[in-house]
């Protein structure tokens, strides 16, 4: 009987757990513009605002190194208040070799991956939906 009982709240637990849907996206960032840089804060502070445990991740590649460089970032302050609320900002190592930029010249707390648009077709592969950072 207690079996059953447990059995059952196993079972409810998993219709509960199922039901929750954890929104999660990439975002890619591969554009010097600083008009596009500058956005790209706001819309996820707004994706958070409206889905405070959305899983998202920025990845920057190309251009759009300097967005992540400590000396060179526009928006240095909103990416560390964008980390705090769990936003994970991702480097391609490939545009950081290309540029000869090494590690220590990237925001604290970035993630650096291989190949950018890898990490975004594994993103996408692992169910996350893909957004254009920036207009």
């Amino acid at each position: 009987m207690k079996m059953k009982r447990n059995l059952g709240i196993i079972l409810l637990l998993l219709i509960a757990v199922s039901g929750y849907a954890q929104h999660k996206i990439v975002f890619q960032l591969a554009t010097d513009l600083e008009k596009e840089q500058s956005s790209l804060p706001r819309q996820l502070n707004n994706v958070l605002n409206y889905w405070p445990d959305a899983d998202i991740e920025v990845v920057v590649h190309s251009a759009a190194l300097d967005f992540m460089i400590k000396e060179k970032s526009i928006a240095k302050d909103e990416i560390a208040a964008l980390m705090q609320r769990g936003v994970k900002f991702a480097v391609c190592r490939n545009t950081m070799e290309r540029r000869k930029v090494t590690e220590a010249e990237i925001i604290d707390g970035a993630l650096i991956v291989p190949v950018g648009i890898a990490e975004i077709v594994e993103k996408q592969e692992a169910g996350y939906s893909y957004i254009k950072g920036g207009y």
